[in-house]
């Protein structure tokens, strides 16, 4: 028996929303949350490593905590 075949390149958006999450990380930190999560989920679906995901999450709740503190501090 033969493993599935992987998904064709043409549906498979890991990379599209990867990009944006992580693009989207410094100039609207909430969108680069959502496509971090979307990537996430289309790289399971497409059986690719979730890093993009990852680095997307990270970097947007970094720039949200930098915001924050940088907000609080300047009260």
């Amino acid at each position: 028996m033969y493993p599935p075949q992987p998904a064709a390149p043409a549906n498979d958006r890991t990379t599209l929303f990867g990009v944006l999450g992580i693009v989207g990380a410094f100039c609207c930190p909430v969108l680069g949350v959502v496509f971090g999560f979307l990537c996430l989920q289309a790289s399971k679906k497409a059986g690719k490593p979730p890093t993009l995901a990852y680095i997307g999450i990270v970097l947007s709740i970094l720039t949200i905590i930098g915001y924050s503190i940088t907000y609080a501090a300047r009260r």
